[in-house]
């Protein structure tokens, strides 16, 4: 009797729990960019192979308990070069060991744009890469439009936060700490 009422109790507050989730579409319009600088030339690697979700309770968007969390797999990050891909998989980022870079965290401000359908946010939670984790508040823009939401971030992450030494290029020129990501994908609603 007990399991009855309990089993009746939990239906009847999950009829009345507001939420969503949103899942990341895979296509290859997705894009995570990362820029690397050197005193001689920039240089970028780039996939489109991101995973992750948006989740919150509530009737609003983005309101009550909510959490963030994508995962991009390293291996899947190109540069151009493929020696220069092979370098940092292998010396620099030791995909072998942290195959995978993420961030989970909490939306903990977001602002409502005059178009309706716009939000800029703030993200705070963990950037793990290169077996580190750091604490991080990220920016972004979020456009919900014909039941997709498109995200856009840009910030940076330094090597030396995540101990990861930074490579030289031609034996001495060495590639700047600072790594600029460019993030750009979308989500769709979990039915």
């Amino acid at each position: 009797m007990k399991l009855l009422k309990f089993i009746l109790v939990f239906l009847i507050i999950s009829c009345f729990t507001y939420g969503d989730e949103w899942h990341v579409k895979k296509g290859s319009d997705n894009l995570v960019k990362f820029t690397s600088s050197t005193i001689v030339l920039d240089f970028d690697g780039t996939t489109n192979n991101i995973d992750g979700y948006i989740y919150w309770e509530g009737k609003e968007l983005f309101t009550g308990k909510n959490e963030i969390y994508f995962e991009v797999p390293l291996n899947t990050v190109k540069t151009g070069i493929g020696k220069r891909d092979r370098d940092m998989r292998e010396d620099v980022l030791e995909t072998n060991l942290w195959p995978i870079t993420y961030f989970k965290g909490n939306i903990v401000n977001v602002k409502q744009n005059k178009n309706q359908n716009k939000y800029t946010i703030k993200v705070k939670g963990k950037m793990f890469i290169h077996g580190v984790e750091k604490e991080l508040e990220i920016p972004g823009d979020i456009k919900i439009e014909n039941e997709i939401m498109s995200v856009t971030s840009n910030f940076s992450v330094f090597l030396k936060d995540y101990n990861i030494e930074a490579p030289s290029l031609l034996a001495f020129i060495k590639v700047a700490q600072e790594i600029k990501l460019n993030l750009n994908f979308k989500l769709e609603q979990s039915r």
